[in-house]
């Protein structure tokens, strides 16, 4: 079962993904929050697998709610869905730097919304690579070049500083494969390496330490990627 607590400032919108989600048999809402604070109070009491946030919301917003609620040092910190009705690349962003796992829009389909929900609890991203990559050289104020050999970089290996680059390319799992000439499996355990060695969550989060610390930069050229095929696992899918 997973566990779900849903944080928007609207009693209508909150009750809507009350009713779409526990129709399912696996999902379940645990709580409820109208503000951030609440949202932050009612998580860490909780402890659902996956927080559903709501941008704009009273007394703290749903990133500065998020950026709290996932400081903490916890193992079992949920996963959180950031949630608005504002397609704006800035809210996209500073969710991803607040720790947020992944942004749906809430007129999201109401299949896409459980699906993420489910991607989210398993540790999937949610947001397409060509949009992360879009999104962060868009509003990433990039410190000057150190040629990638920040210190947090300096534990991976050759092959696994190759594969980040690729990641903050926009490449899927498959992709990079083809592009390296390994078999997807080794790419899921150079990802895996590289976010334990990075202290990181998720693929997102160090598709940002990438351009933060110019690994990768806007305008460099654009890594070679095999023929796109249909995606054929969660992982490879879109959902924001």
């Amino acid at each position: 079962m997973i566990d779900i607590v849903v944080a928007d400032d609207q009693q209508l919108v909150r009750t809507g993904f009350r009713l779409i989600l526990e129709a399912q048999p696996d999902l379940r809402v645990v709580g409820e929050a109208g503000t951030g604070v609440e949202a932050v109070t009612v998580s860490r009491r909780l402890r659902p697998d996956v927080v559903l946030m709501d941008i704009r919301m009273p007394e703290l917003d749903g990133i500065q709610a998020t950026r709290q609620l996932l400081a903490a040092a916890d193992p079992d910190l949920p996963h959180v869905l950031m949630l608005t009705t504002f397609d704006l690349d800035r809210y996209v962003y500073g969710s991803l730097k607040a720790g947020a796992s992944g942004f749906l829009l809430k007129d999201t389909p109401r299949d896409q919304l459980i699906d993420a929900v489910r991607a989210a609890a398993a540790g999937q991203r949610l947001i397409a690579p060509a949009l992360t990559r879009r999104l962060i050289e868009r509003f990433l104020v990039l410190p000057p070049p150190d040629g990638g050999h920040a210190p947090s970089l300096r534990t991976l290996t050759d092959r696994e500083l190759e594969v980040l680059r690729l990641i903050a390319r926009g490449l899927s799992n498959t992709e990079i494969a083809a592009s390296i000439f390994v078999a997807e499996a080794t790419v899921k355990t150079h990802v895996n390496r590289i976010l334990a060695k990075l202290g990181l969550r998720t693929r997102v989060h160090a598709v940002v330490l990438a351009y933060e610390t110019g690994l990768v930069r806007p305008g460099d050229p654009e890594a070679p990627a095999p023929p796109r095929r249909a995606a054929s696992s969660p992982e490879d899918a879109t959902f924001a």
